[in-house]
């Protein structure tokens, strides 16, 4: 359905809606620090992912608000890299610029509800559009496995299906014995999960999704054998 080369990514494309979030982003966070050091008002505590809020307070909205805002402006940089990397050759090429939008929100709600089902009672707020990010990252090696990526800052080359093979691994790994680090690894996973189903649903349909997950029921043997054609 879509062919892949094994051309290196070096550079980006800067199509509409990646130029779009880019902007929100960045917007969103300068709002961030003038509210923060200026005003001395947190606005994560209402726009972030906070648990409690959500099964407490019904502050839905932040499944969706949590993603335009960052920790830090390092956290903001390495997402919006990556956004500009990946993510305009899977808008321009797969799901053009609606569609990447939905893919977008689907990948960062999915990480938020899997945050939430593991930490119901946190007040700590989540923030960043990692759980969106880490989606791109699943879509691009689905359909651009074959490329190769630079990891810099070191001058070696792989391909991406590996590289986000890795990645899994890792926020696998750091999920279950990193979890006072900060990071919320579970959130990566949940983007991940929430991009991958949502892609097999596109490709192959819900049915034969949901054949790989259903088990076969086993067909009963019929307790008389009928023979045609016999004789008296």
């Amino acid at each position: 359905m879509y062919r892949q080369s094994l051309q290196g990514t070096f550079v980006g494309r800067m199509t509409p809606m990646v130029k779009i979030l880019i902007i929100i982003n960045c917007t969103v966070f300068i709002l961030q620090l003038i509210s923060e050091k200026i005003i001395g008002f947190d606005l994560t505590l209402i726009f972030g992912l906070v648990p409690v809020s959500i099964t407490k307070r019904l502050f839905l909205w932040q499944f969706f608000t949590y993603l335009f805002f960052h920790g830090g402006i390092m956290h903001l940089v390495f997402n919006m890299l990556v956004l500009w990397m990946l993510g305009g050759e899977i808008e321009e090429s797969v799901f053009w610029s609606k569609g990447f939008l939905k893919y977008y929100f689907i990948c960062g709600v999915g990480a938020a509800l899997l945050n939430v089902l593991f930490s119901l009672h946190s007040e700590v707020p989540i923030i960043g559009a990692s759980g969106a990010i880490y989606g791109i990252l699943v879509a691009y090696a689905v359909f651009f496995g074959n490329r190769q990526l630079v990891l810099f800052p070191f001058p070696v080359l792989v391909r991406a299906k590996y590289f986000i093979l890795v990645i899994v691994a890792i926020e696998l790994i750091s999920s279950i014995f990193y979890t006072t680090d900060g990071i919320a690894h579970v959130a990566h996973l949940g983007g991940m999960v929430a991009g991958y189903i949502y892609i097999m649903y596109r490709i192959q349909g819900p049915r034969q999704m949901w054949k790989k997950f259903i088990p076969r029921l086993p067909t009963k043997k019929p307790k008389f054998r009928i023979i045609e054609g016999g004789q008296n």
